[in-house]
């Protein structure tokens, strides 16, 4: 009885700890992102998306005295620490392993010196709309796909929505492991020794891993081989979004920053250049007046920053 009675003591102090100013908003976060808990998950979430809320609020007074270039927001993350978005959402594998890729060398028929000052390949009809790779690690195949999509357009003039499932269910061989993470190279060896990938609409994203049920007569594209930009060259990726089209690239998704970003362009000064755990599509550069940018099409859905991208500065 002792115990029980502590227990609700402590329920009850956690309780009277919320700020119940903030319980309209709280409901309408539930309501707008189909969040349902039991009675003890409400209260586990609440606290941490107001914790959540609370630096989002103290991140922005800053931004708004310009010690940041890059603003937060509420997001259907919210609910979660940093710590399980980053262990669900990002799946990106780093390996020692040499995967045989050449390395990316700018065309010979192109000056260097010569490259627009801003790309976005959105607006040429490389790019698909965001999608939402769900609490799967499966953000690499969504940047492998987004890169993909882009170049089966280049030589089509078709932007056809290509199959994240497909490679989450068929790409094992690899080295890929699903919901559980990956790698961008390891899905374009698949994809090319499979002879092809299905279209999404074929092969339906599912946000769980599955047992692979590629079928040639849906095949929505193919790629015969893959090359590498230099890592941590960012005059090599420029020239290569500038020449080739949208780039699958791997970065550094680790910080709370990150996971709330709503606009502005991302800085973060603890980004890692060499603990890289999430994959994401470089679709274009520019510069905003003030900042270089990459414009990154992440695979979290709408919710998330800028309609579901960003523009994030170099290092």
């Amino acid at each position: 009885m002792i115990l029980v009675v502590t227990l609700m003591a402590a329920v009850c102090s956690g309780q009277l700890l919320y700020r119940r100013a903030l319980d309209t908003e709280w409901n309408e976060f539930k309501q707008a992102y189909n969040k349902l808990y039991n009675e003890t998950d409400n209260y586990v979430r609440r606290a941490i998306w107001e914790n959540n809320l609370q630096y989002i609020q103290t991140h922005n007074l800053e931004a708004d005295r310009g010690v940041h270039t890059f603003w937060l927001g509420m997001n259907e993350y919210g609910d979660m620490t940093n710590e399980e978005f980053v262990s669900k959402m990002n799946g990106y594998r780093m390996t020692e392993k040499p995967r045989g890729g050449a390395t990316f060398m700018a065309p010979s028929n192109v000056d260097l010196d010569d490259l627009p000052d801003s790309v976005d390949w959105r607006q040429h009809g490389y790019v698909t709309p965001v999608k939402n790779q769900g609490q799967c690690g499966s953000c690499w195949a969504f940047s492998a796909v987004g890169s993909l999509e882009g170049q089966h357009f280049k030589k089509t003039n078709k932007l056809t929505s290509l199959s994240e499932q497909n490679l989450v269910d068929c790409s094992d061989a690899e080295g890929n492991q699903g919901c559980g993470g990956g790698l961008m190279d390891q899905a374009f060896e698949y994809i090319e020794s499979n002879n092809g990938i299905d279209t999404e609409k074929s092969y339906p994203y599912k946000a769980r891993d599955g047992k692979c049920k590629y079928n040639a007569a849906n095949k929505g594209a193919t790629d015969t081989g893959f090359v590498d930009v230099t890592s941590g060259s960012e005059d090599d990726l420029k020239t290569a979004v500038a020449t080739v089209g949208p780039i699958s690239v791997g970065i550094d998704a680790s910080h709370r920053s990150f996971q709330l970003y709503k606009s502005g362009v991302y800085h973060e000064p603890q980004c890692s250049t060499q603990q890289l755990d999430h994959g994401v599509l470089a679709a274009g550069y520019g510069n905003d007046g003030e900042n270089d940018y990459w414009l990154v099409k992440n695979s979290w859905g709408k919710s998330w920053g800028q309609k579901g991208t960003s523009g994030c500065r170099g290092t």
